[in-house]
This record gives C-alpha cells, sequence and structure tokens, in this order.
C-alpha cells in the first residue's frame, strides 16, 4: 500500500511507526489466510474468533482500549492509530479489519465511561485478545433513529431487568459480552436511555437469530426476556445512555472511514496491477485514454477522503467535537469506495465479477460500510444540523 500520506503534518512519529510495523506484520500473519473469510456461520465464528486471537498477540487489539492500567496502548483511545490500524487491515483482510473495529466498538463505551471496576474487569481480556466484544444499540425498528429504540431496562431493587430485541448486531453469537442500551419504563426519544454491560452467559439473554450477509462475518438479533443484571453493570448514569452511545460513535464512525480507505487503496492498487498487465488491441489497457482518466479519478478519491478522515481523526485527538468532521469523513470515504471499487471491477471485467477475485471481494465488503454506524443519508442529515447550529451561533455572537 502507497504510505506517502504518513507524511501529512496529521501524524506523529509514533504514528508512521505504527503503520509501517503494521504493514508489514499484516502481510507475513495475513497473507496466507483466505481472503474471503469463510461460507457458513460456524466458519465464519471461528475465523473471526482466530483473528481477535491473531490480533491480540500481535499487540494490535491494546490501540482498542484506552488506559495503559487496563492493558491499552495509551491512556486514551488514539484516533489516528486506531484509523491507521483498521485502514491497513481492511487493505489485506477485510474481516481482520471487522475483528480489530468491534473490539474497540464493543469495549469503547468502557474505555470512555466505564468505572475503575468495570475497566480491570472487561478491558485486558479486550486488549489481549481473549475476550470479544459487542454493542447491542440497533433493534427492528429503530437503528438510524436511536430515540426510537423500546428495550427497557427496569429497576428491581439493586437489579435491572431487561426486557427487549436487538439485531444487526455485529459479532452476535460469539462475544463474551455486549454493551446494550436499553431505556427506562415511560421514557421517551433520546431521554431515559442507559447502557449496560451484558455478560453473554446471562440468563434471559439469548441469540434469537443469526444473520447472514454477502461480506460474512458474526451476526445476530439478541432477544432479552427477564434478563437480570446487577446495577453495578450500568455504564455512568442512569439515562445517560444516548451520550454514551454518540460518544462512542463519534470515535469509531471516523474508522469507519479508515477502512473505507484501505477497501479503496486495495482496488486502486489492482486496478493499476491489471491496467498495467492485461494488453487489448495491441497495447496495454493503461494506454488508453478512458482507463488513465478513470484511474486519475479514482486516486483523486481516495485523497480527498483520507484528508477529511484524517482531519477528524486529528481534531478528535485534540481534544475537539467531532460531530460533523466524523460524518463528512464517512460519508466521503464510503460513497467514493464504492465508486473506486466499482471503477476497479469495470477494469477487470468479467474477472472482476468471479468469485474469488480480490475485486469481488472488496464489492461485497464495502456496500456495508455505507449503511452500519449511520447510513449516509444520515450522515448528510447531521452535517446539514451542525452547518445550521454552527452558523446560528455565529449569528448570535454577531448580535444579529
Amino acid at each position: 500500500m502507497d504510505s506517502a500520506y504518513l507524511d501529512w503534518p496529521f501524524f506523529e512519529a509514533h504514528h508512521r511507526r505504527l503503520a509501517l510495523e503494521l504493514a508489514d506484520w499484516a502481510r507475513h500473519a495475513l497473507g496466507g489466510l483466505d481472503l474471503d473469510g469463510a461460507a457458513s456461520v460456524p466458519e465464519v465464528d471461528q475465523a473471526c474468533r482466530r483473528l481477535v486471537q491473531v490480533l491480540g498477540q500481535g499487540g494490535w487489539t491494546r490501540y482498542a482500549v484506552g488506559g495503559q492500567a487496563y492493558g491499552g496502548a495509551a491512556e486514551a483511545i488514539d484516533t489516528r492509530a486506531v484509523c491507521l490500524i483498521r485502514e491497513t487491515l481492511a487493505y489485506h483482510h477485510g474481516l481482520a479489519d471487522f475483528a480489530f473495529a468491534l473490539q474497540g466498538l464493543g469495549s469503547g463505551a468502557i474505555s470512555l465511561f466505564g468505572s475503575p471496576a468495570q475497566k480491570a474487569r472487561y478491558l485486558p481480556p479486550v486488549a489481549q485478545g481473549r475476550y470479544i466484544a459487542a454493542f447491542a444499540l440497533s433493534e427492528p425498528e429503530a437503528g438510524s433513529d436511536v430515540g426510537a429504540l423500546t428495550t427497557q431496562a427496569r429497576l428491581e431493587g439493586e437489579d435491572y431487568v431487561l426486557e427487549g430485541e436487538k439485531t444487526w448486531i455485529s459479532n452476535g453469537g460469539i462475544a463474551d459480552f455486549y454493551v446494550v442500551f436499553a431505556r427506562s419504563p415511560g421514557s421517551q426519544g433520546t431521554q431515559g436511555i442507559s447502557a449496560f454491560v451484558v455478560e453473554a452467559d446471562t440468563p434471559g439473554l439469548e441469540i434469537a437469530q443469526r444473520l447472514e450477509v454477502m461480506a460474512p462475518h458474526p451476526l445476530a438479533s439478541l432477544r432479552f426476556q427477564g434478563c437480570r443484571i446487577p446495577a453495578r453493570q450500568r455504564l455512568g448514569e442512569e439515562g445517560q445512555g444516548f451520550k454514551i452511545a454518540m460518544q462512542t460513535l463519534d470515535v469509531f464512525r471516523t474508522s469507519v472511514a479508515a477502512a473505507a480507505l484501505g477497501f479503496a487503496r486495495r482496488a486502486l492498487d489492482e486496478a493499476l496491477k491489471r491496467a498495467t498487465q492485461r494488453v487489448l488491441f495491441g497495447q496495454s489497457l493503461a494506454h488508453f485514454q478512458l482507463t488513465q482518466a478513470r484511474l486519475a479519478q479514482m486516486a483523486t478519491q481516495i485523497e480527498a477522503a483520507a484528508l477529511l478522515t484524517y482531519r477528524a481523526a486529528w481534531l478528535r485527538d485534540r481534544g475537539a467535537r467531532i460531530t460533523q468532521e466524523a460524518a463528512m469523513a464517512k460519508l466521503s470515504a464510503t460513497e467514493n469506495a464504492q465508486q473506486v471499487i466499482d471503477a476497479a471491477v469495470q477494469l477487470w471485467g468479467g474477472l472482476g465479477v468471479t468469485r474469488g477475485q480480490v475485486v469481488e471481494r472488496l464489492y461485497r465488503e464495502i456496500r456495508a460500510l455505507r449503511i452500519y454506524e449511520g447510513a449516509s443519508e444520515v450522515q448528510q442529515l447531521i452535517i446539514a444540523r451542525e452547518l445550521l447550529k454552527r452558523f446560528q451561533e455565529r449569528r448570535a455572537e454577531d448580535g444579529v
């Protein structure tokens, strides 16, 4: 993968070392693995568990956790490091990127809002690749609209009792614990939502259905029926769940953009290889002006998305609120990557849609990124809302 962008001022020396070391590790550790993951649910589960272990042994899952006392690589989650890791892993192996990302997303709320006891219980095994984490927010009728979730958490003495369903839960079925969002009875909208850590073997929690998607990874619907958990399993204060969810997503939404960059960079490299090796009408495909124009467009789309992605990561690491910047990065990177990968498939011709080809795998990998952690249309709404809010704030400051 072209690493020239590491010279950008967004990065520090340790970020550059990290990216180069990971690229070298990935070539050796992931190079012999099946790039397409696996076909059946048990095979996908086994592959994902193995990848979490391999990433833990390599020391990479430490970057998904905040707090050195709890096994993290740094005191706070380094957004730029997470993005560089996701981009590099996505370039080499889509399921490896997924495995790393969910260690971060699944435990991120604990890193950000957990008590010392909660952090000590869950973060070290996540950082070591011994525990698998999951983030359970979406429901059958509440995906992008978090305020519509209906799963309830009823306080009974020293326990909460959870009732309801979650769906589209990545790592569902293989996770050791889930960060679950549920509302107090009678509450509405984003008010009254709280976050809880629910261990996978808790009575009353069951895997209702395993879901299969075009780019295989562990996915399930969860059902909570009389699921009783101690009050100490609540993250933060009661009613703080929406804030916890949004701040966790702000960190990892930017990393979705980075994963899209990794897929797009791999697609461009595959397109360049095909264009320079494929002979058509007596000359290489790369000699045709239409090919050159397409390659130029692909490269430009990648660089534009990369600038937005690492700007957002850099701002977040500086302590800025990045709701708008993260949304812009995810929107640009995922939409651009879809176009880049589609162009790569086109340049590969018939082989591009043949099962087992890298570009065919990438075509399946990228599609979900335009939906999860906020669909592209939702990102547009977020960006517009933030633009209007900032405009009104400027007008107020000017006394208009």
